[in-house]
């Protein structure tokens, strides 16, 4: 079997490049012009997390329709399929609020549509946990 784009990025949700945005854990030589390449699937699954985090804060995203047409918009995707297996895969409903331990199942099912992969749970933890030890030691420094 081929390996996808994202699976060969180590970007099983094809996070797009953005001038000015550099992740933890991007490989540090970036041949694709389009989506950010990283070292490993787990540094990948944790800036999907970091999106999902700033989707639920800046644009109140806490549903998987909310999220997954801002995620993918109906003017580059089919949403509505999208959002269709996402939900089925998950047994989510599309206008369910998600609770913070519901993420590792949504970004598993997600990074399915994006490109076909079935990643172990492990490696969806794994990249589950670097973004809460990075949101955590980023609240511990806070200075109030």
């Amino acid at each position: 079997m081929k390996m996808t784009r994202g699976m060969r990025n180590c970007n099983p949700l094809n996070i797009r490049r953005v001038a000015g945005t550099r992740w933890k854990g991007q490989s540090s030589f970036q041949g694709d012009k389009s989506f950010v390449q990283f070292e490993s699937l787990a540094w990948g699954i944790r800036a999907a997390f970091c999106i999902l985090e700033t989707y639920r804060r800046k644009y109140k995203a806490v549903c998987v329709e909310d999220i997954i047409n801002r995620w993918a918009p109906p003017s580059e995707n089919d949403t509505r399929k999208y959002i269709e297996t996402v939900c089925r895969l998950t047994g989510f409903g599309g206008k369910e609020r998600l609770a913070e331990d519901q993420l590792p199942a949504l970004v598993h099912a997600m990074a399915f549509v994006e490109c076909g992969a079935l990643i172990s749970k492990e490696t969806i933890q794994k990249g589950y946990n670097l973004f809460k030890e990075i949101q955590n030691s980023k609240l511990k420094n806070q200075k109030l």
